[in-house]
């Protein structure tokens, strides 16, 4: 088992393409929640992934609650990322079977799942206060890499 990237309820298709590209590059499974803001098939999605997008181990859900119920992940694989997490995403071991969730480039993880998951928050540090938050698909691309640590 590896390593899986899920994005819920992803908005922009370029991101997905790229984190696609990405989840190729490291042998993850990218896992798209739905509502999407857009269709799978559109041209900016494999624009990003560029000639790599066939390759990549896609696997859709219709709801969080439709992934829970298929894969029943224990706790300690699930690993939140969120602008106010309240752990740096440097602290934990990542176990081979974890799942990355990531959320909405506007409005990130939806409220539900974060209250159920409320003790697997984790954030990307950063030096400047100016910034909120960073792009989606170099947010994962980091967690992604850390995830891997050592493992590659």
């Amino acid at each position: 088992m590896s390593l899986s990237i899920i994005l819920v309820q992803p908005e922009i298709p370029g991101n997905t393409g790229a984190v696609g590209r990405t989840c190729v590059a490291l042998d993850m499974e990218l896992i798209l929640i739905h509502p999407l803001g857009f269709e799978i098939s559109d041209k900016r999605v494999k624009r990003s992934g560029l000639d790599y997008w066939p390759h990549v181990r896609l696997t859709e859900f219709a709801s969080w609650d439709a992934f829970l119920e298929a894969r029943t992940p224990r706790p300690d694989q699930l690993f939140l990322f969120e602008e106010f997490g309240a752990r740096s995403f440097y602290e934990p071991d990542y176990p081979d079977d974890a799942f990355l969730v990531f959320g909405q480039e506007t409005k990130g993880i939806p409220k539900p799942i974060i209250e159920r998951h409320a003790d697997r928050l984790f954030k990307l540090p950063m030096r400047s206060d100016v910034i909120r938050s960073l792009n989606l698909a170099n947010t994962v691309s980091a967690a992604a890499y850390q995830a891997l640590r050592g493992k590659i």
